[in-house]
């Protein structure tokens, strides 16, 4: 069987769902969990064994829910607050200060959170089909009516009043024919990276040699001496939620289209190779580090950016650095553009600019809703931003909460029988708002209980 034109009609249905999720990253899985928890059916589709995207398969730390500076202002509630709340009761995650101007992070443990997605899911009432590759639209009297999903089974269709994208790279947004800018078509496109994790690090000895400025002072002597070419000599480690274990954000791979399979394949390869061109480096040469090894790398290379969906509203470099609040915003950021790329010598270079007056800005409803969509939202990196506001706004912190305001945004869209576009936002704020979302200036952090959220639920539930 070949998925084309002539074919799609004779591949089986194989379910009907009010909201369809396409890709169960974090974005993905809280647009799943947000909509499902409102009672309406929902399905959600990812192509590997798990949920949690980046969250799971590279990363180990939510970045985005706190502002930076001395000060750290919450910026985030709501479903992201609960998937916290399940890692924290098992001693999961811990807040982590601080580093590199990006504010402070909340590390976990990414095993964990893998299961975390699983139960959440669960119980939001959402059907989950694991090993599922989009493929393919399908479009009805010209109207977008589902997916078509490769599997070790075959091929099937899912049908969907209404749908969401949440993977990443705007993958059901392409194959709709929904217009979007990729990167590398006007900025150069951000760097990725191939996360690894190492065990036995001494990290009582790391420290007392001078931690993070010692680190940075070995990787700039390794470079300059020959000894160690590392693609980037301001790479991060930081301490896991597993003892004795740490991270890294230090390999550096530049120029790729993510999109291109190809080139992506080349890029993974390149990713590994440099990983343990750092183990070297650090076993030699950095204190603490002398017994360590590498014990897992990333899924997959971590990317920053691909395509970018162009929505009723784009984001910009002004509206972050400005601080600027709109009366539709569905979530707020706090987070400096944090540019990775490289600089016209070749060098890895990270540009921060941060965001003026109180250091917050809101995002506006329009980033997820694509131009003159009906029944499509976008959440995750593929919302409608440009190059330097998306280096602002990609943390998971901010992607979870696009992924919330989706989900919501879905079920009144059904609710009231009208399209994405003319979705009441205003509604959908207070919606938000009973559920924890933070979405004014967060002088004060008094949130609304879970309680109070069981209560305000019942005027929505479908």
């Amino acid at each position: 069987m070949s998925c084309n034109v002539l074919a799609k009609q004779h591949i089986p249905v194989l379910d009907e769902v009010d909201v369809l999720v396409v890709g169960g990253g974090s974005a993905g899985c809280c647009a799943a969990i947000a909509a499902g928890e409102m009672g309406v059916n929902v399905g959600l589709v990812e192509r590997y064994g798990y949920a949690g995207g980046a969250s799971t398969q590279v990363l180990d730390t939510f970045y985005g829910f706190f502002t930076p500076g001395e000060q750290p202002m919450k910026v985030v509630g709501g479903v992201p607050d609960m998937v916290v709340d399940e890692l924290d009761a098992t001693g999961d995650v811990f807040l982590r200060p601080n580093t590199y101007g990006a504010g402070t992070g909340v590390t976990y443990n990414p095993e964990r959170l893998k299961y975390v997605w699983d139960r959440l899911l669960g119980k939001a009432g959402v059907k989950t089909w694991f090993h599922a590759m989009l493929v393919d639209v399908v479009e009805e009297s010209d109207e977008l009516r589902g997916v078509v999903i490769w599997t070790k089974s075959g091929f099937y269709k899912i049908k969907a009043k209404r749908m969401i994208d949440a993977s990443g790279d705007a993958d059901l947004c392409h194959h709709a024919g929904i217009e979007y800018e990729k990167a590398g078509d006007v900025d150069p496109a951000q760097t990725m990276t191939t996360t690894f994790r190492m065990s036995h690090v001494d990290l009582g000895r790391y420290a007392d040699a001078g931690g993070k400025k010692m680190l940075m002072d070995k990787m700039a002597e390794a470079v300059e001496s020959g000894k160690y070419m590392l693609p980037r000599k301001k790479g991060s480690v930081h301490e896991m939620v597993q003892k004795g274990c740490i991270a890294t954000v230090a390999v550096r791979v530049s120029d790729v289209d993510a999109t291109d399979f190809r080139a992506l394949s080349e890029a993974e390869k390149e990713g590994r190779k440099q990983s343990f061109l750092y183990e070297d480096f650090l076993r030699e040469c950095v204190p603490g580090y002398e017994g360590a090894k590498i014990v897992g790398l990333a899924h997959h290379i971590g990317v920053r950016e691909s395509r970018r969906v162009y929505g009723e509203y784009r984001l910009t470099r002004d509206d972050c650095l400005g601080g600027r609040m709109f009366e539709d915003a569905i979530c707020l950021c706090g987070a400096p553009i944090e540019d990775h790329r490289q600089n016209a010598a070749g060098e890895d270079e990270t540009a921060w600019a941060y965001v003026e007056g109180d250091g917050v800005y809101g995002v506006p409803y329009g980033t997820i809703v694509p131009r003159g969509s009906q029944t499509v939202w976008v959440a995750g990196r593929c919302f409608s931003a440009t190059h330097d506001a998306h280096a602002s706004c990609r943390s998971m912190g901010q992607t979870m909460s696009l992924g919330q305001g989706a989900g919501y945004a879905a079920v009144l869209s059904l609710v009231h029988d009208v399209d994405a576009i003319n979705v009441d936002v205003q509604e959908l704020r207070r919606m938000l708002y009973c559920r924890g979302a933070i979405l004014e200036r967060p002088i004060e952090q008094a949130l609304v209980g879970r309680d109070e959220w069981q209560m305000n639920r019942s005027e929505f539930v479908v």
